[in-house]
């Protein structure tokens, strides 16, 4: 039952199987570059449209139950590292990348929260969200998405207690120290109001990350049936040391979600990319994104950006280095 759930719900396997059909009885020949390219990128697109609404529908439906107010009034019930714990959790059911989530990083700020916890939250966001779990399952499995999961989540408590614990706060920017955190009630919302919410959510996201999805299917379809698997072996395989920071460098000054990145992801792992290769260039390119890294800067001062980068950076390649070494164990 959980193969079929695996292969067919998530992988949709049975779509590769029919745009594969359609595709031969146009007389494509699919064993071609160009063929095997279109038949990649039509299947992936598809696919991850279909698993990109559904997710964002269901998951923006459950952040309906946790307005930004509910969100800071649990968090300010927990103290010490269970706060933390916590805010990355909370973090799962959150926006879907980084710039998305600075917003309500700024507003918990401003309410008082303590800082570690809301850098928790900022690092949980946009690395782990429940759409990554369930993405990284229809490619790489269930217990790569699971352990995925873990290994960010720790990430997020250990980067939010190691910048609590230096006492960071001198470094946020006076704006955001001065702003009065107004409560507001949120108000209660009725089943359709919560379905309508959800609606415009999943069309709305839908519209912004699509251009993205479309590129990187597309970079996918061209390491996939363009480059030689001897070059992505030699730079991301098991021969070069170095594949993890390598990838988790170019990662940092992209701009995507893991809608975009998933394809170049499941092109790169066919292959013979290392999978904790793979997975540091996915977290570095969700959680240190340059425009969400600017964003971030208007609210907190360079030193406190640096130590919130570099803890990111260190997690994110120690975390890959480990997947590289488990890799016979998960795949």
């Amino acid at each position: 039952m959980w193969g079929f759930i695996q292969n067919q719900l998530l992988g949709m396997e049975w779509l590769n199987d029919l745009i594969g059909e359609c595709l031969s009885f146009t007389g494509l020949d699919l064993s071609t570059r160009i063929g095997g390219s279109i038949h990649f990128f039509l299947y992936d697109v598809l696919k991850i449209t279909i698993l990109l609404c559904f997710l964002i529908f269901v998951i923006s439906y459950i952040q309906s139950y946790f307005p930004p107010e509910r969100s800071k009034n649990i968090l300010g019930r927990f103290r010490g590292i269970g706060a933390n714990y916590i805010a990355a959790l909370l973090g799962t059911v959150t926006p879907f990348c980084s710039c998305s989530s600075i917003p309500l990083f700024i507003g918990f700020s401003s309410a008082g929260l303590p800082l570690g916890v809301t850098f928790s939250f900022l690092i949980s966001s946009p690395m782990v969200d429940l759409g990554s779990l369930i993405l990284l399952m229809s490619i790489f499995g269930t217990k790569v998405a699971i352990v995925y999961v873990l290994f960010g989540l720790v990430i997020a408590v250990i980067g939010g207690t190691l910048i609590e614990r230096l006492h960071m706060e001198p470094y946020v920017e006076d704006f955001i120290k001065n702003v009065s955190a107004v409560d507001i009630d949120s108000p209660a919302l009725t089943q359709k109001e919560r379905l309508d919410y959800a609606k415009d959510q999943m069309l709305s996201t839908f519209m912004k990350v699509i251009p993205y999805i479309l590129i990187g299917v597309g970079i996918g379809a061209i390491i996939h049936n363009w480059i030689p698997e001897s070059w992505v072996q030699t730079v991301l395989g098991t021969h070069n040391p170095f594949g993890v920071m390598i990838a988790t460098i170019i990662g940092i000054p992209m701009y995507a979600d893991i809608f975009g990145t998933i394809p170049i992801a499941e092109a790169l792992l066919a292959k013979g990319a290392q999978l904790g290769t793979i997975l540091s260039f996915i977290m570095a390119v969700t959680t240190l994104s340059l425009p969400s890294m600017i964003m971030l800067r208007k609210a907190i001062k360079p030193q406190l950006l640096g130590l919130f980068i570099s803890i990111c950076t260190i997690g994110i390649i120690l975390v890959g280095y480990l997947f590289n070494v488990l890799q016979f164990m998960l795949i």
